[in-house]
């Protein structure tokens, strides 16, 4: 009779790594948006290897943890941030001035509120997770939707305010998610608290 051997490959939990691209991506993009620093272009490396490369990192290994909420989250966003590079480059630009010319900022308007439909869905399910990865949830879902309305050219300054301090608090928040979470791997106890999930609806 033929036998067959089932092996399982051990990795890592990547959730430091995805946070903590998260928190660099959205802390230099935040420091833009707050007029602390000028221009776009090195917001670009930081959104292509930090918020794309290290998230996609996150969520290939998540997919092996069989983590769909990890692999998903990490996956979507780390695909936005490609997304978000791409349309920077356009607009400075670098791949012609036909492109360059033609921006209509509305369409980035509505792939802002997309993604601001998937992270309602992904903050339901944050509930079931601590308590810092839910408010890093919440504070997404108001900077997509501040960005679509400020894309939209509704609400004045107000909705690129908020856009712009929701930002720097996700970064925050996502540095301490990265480092509670490297830290409480690392030495198998819980060193930092991250608070427990709500559980709602289990």
């Amino acid at each position: 009779m033929e036998q067959k051997q089932h092996v399982q490959i051990v990795v890592a939990d990547p959730t430091a790594l995805g946070l903590f691209g998260l928190a660099i991506v959205t802390f230099v993009a935040a420091s833009q948006k707050l007029a602390w620093t000028t221009g776009i272009s090195f917001i670009i490396p930081w959104a292509v290897f930090l918020g794309s490369a290290a998230q996609l990192m996150a969520c290939v290994y998540d997919f092996k943890h069989n983590n769909i909420f990890g692999a998903t989250v990490f996956g979507a966003y780390g695909l936005f941030w490609i997304g978000v590079a791409s349309c920077l480059l356009i607009k400075i630009g670098a791949f012609g001035p036909q492109l360059a010319a033609s921006v209509d900022i509305q369409q980035l308007g509505f792939a802002y509120f997309g993604y601001f439909i998937f992270s309602i869905f992904a903050t339901i399910a944050a509930t079931a997770a601590h308590k810092v990865l839910l408010s890093i949830m919440i504070l997404i879902d108001v900077l997509l939707l501040c960005l679509s309305l400020d894309a939209w050219g509704v609400g004045g300054h107000l909705p690129h305010a908020v856009a712009a301090w929701s930002e720097l608090t996700i970064a925050l928040l996502s540095f301490y998610g990265s480092g509670a979470t490297f830290l409480n791997k690392f030495f198998n106890r819980p060193l930092l608290p991250l608070g427990k999930g709500l559980q709602l609806f289990k």
